[in-house]
């Protein structure tokens, strides 16, 4: 499962960027600013990763449909995990 991390704490500031996020491609470790937010390539997190931090009382896990992302926000960031 392929991992993106959006370095805000901002819901607004990922919604905004979430489009364009989505089709950019990131190579493995490279860091990109998509409208005044960073967001890096973390590479490849275990099938597990999910349900992990999903025991986490500091973790919120949200998930959209279309296409289907696992978001994690915890900290200041907010992490996507793509099939």
């Amino acid at each position: 499962m392929k991992c993106v991390t959006v370095y805000t704490n901002n819901l607004t500031e990922l919604s905004d960027i979430l489009p364009t996020l989505l089709t950019t491609q990131l190579e493995e470790n490279e860091e990109k600013q998509i409208e005044g937010v960073t967001v890096s390539d973390a590479g490849d997190v275990p099938e597990d990763y999910i349900e992990k931090m999903k025991s986490k009382p500091e973790v919120a896990v949200l998930f959209t449909k279309n296409p289907p992302v696992t978001i994690l926000q915890h900290n200041n960031v907010f992490e996507l995990l793509f099939p």
